[in-house]
């Protein structure tokens, strides 16, 4: 019996490994506050509190003998012997999905289901062919039977709203990003602003310098050249010229 019951717990590991990160979920874990009953494993769910999360237990059932029962009976083609191993199977699902109940399930640290996993296809039909059945598991005991591939397909819709979230949550941070940026821009514009009425006074003043320059060029040079072109200037010969530029050195000497 332990070795079956090994079985659909490294089923089961496998399946969350590959489907979920190691993040995403935790094992052998106590989902009760105080309590030594340890579920296998249990998927973490974000939490109403943003960092928060709440655990849905997972346990793997492998009820071989109920089942193996039936089976022969099925074979045997007799009708009374498979009504009673169905009747057998039917109560064996329905005191382990209550033991899950009261053992894993505790709110708010626990969803409000927990999920059963049989571990193989034919084992899980077997229990879909027992009227009302699933549905009396779900009402009375909140938790879910799975097999093989209602499991993947289940954790599969789970990690699409893992990746919506994250996908949320990194939205959320390039938004941030993005008005830290705009913010940054805005002062990035106020002072290339600052610099260009800057930039404009230079040029206003060397501008006005450059006119005034020019003014003042424009203004001697006439009073320049009547001064050379005045008949004293062109009545003193070169000697004396030089003689007079020879006696103002002296002089200031």
């Amino acid at each position: 019996v332990k070795t079956r019951g090994t079985f659909g717990e490294v089923q089961l590991a496998m399946i969350l490994s590959d489907l979920l990160t190691p993040e995403q979920y935790e094992t052998n874990v106590a989902t009760r506050p105080g309590s030594r009953d340890r579920v296998e494993f249990a998927v973490k769910l974000p939490g109403a509190q943003a960092g928060s999360h709440v655990l849905l237990p997972i346990d793997a059932k492998f009820p071989t003998e109920d089942y193996e029962r039936l089976i022969e009976a099925s074979d045997e083609a007799d009708p009374e012997k498979e009504a009673t191993a169905r009747k057998a199977l039917q109560t064996r699902i329905l005191t382990e999905a209550q033991k899950i109940r009261d053992k894993y399930i505790e709110v708010p640290f626990t969803t409000e289901f927990a999920v059963m996993y049989l571990p193989t296809e034919s084992l899980w039909s077997e229990v879909l062919k027992v009227n009302g059945l699933v549905e009396r598991v779900q009402r009375d005991c909140h938790v879910t039977i799975v097999g093989p591939t209602v499991l993947a397909a289940f954790l599969n819709s789970l990690q699409m709203g893992f990746k919506t979230l994250a996908i949320e949550q990194k939205s959320a941070e390039v938004w941030r990003l993005l008005g830290e940026v705009k913010a940054e821009f805005g002062r990035f514009s106020e002072s290339v602003g600052s610099m260009e009425k800057r930039i404009d006074s230079v040029k206003s003043a060397i501008s006005a310098m450059r006119t005034r320059t020019n003014a003042s060029s424009r203004g001697s040079s006439p009073s320049i050249r009547r001064i050379l072109t005045s008949p004293v200037c062109k009545r003193v010969p070169i000697r004396q010229t030089s003689k007079i530029s020879h006696s103002r050195d002296r002089f200031q000497n």
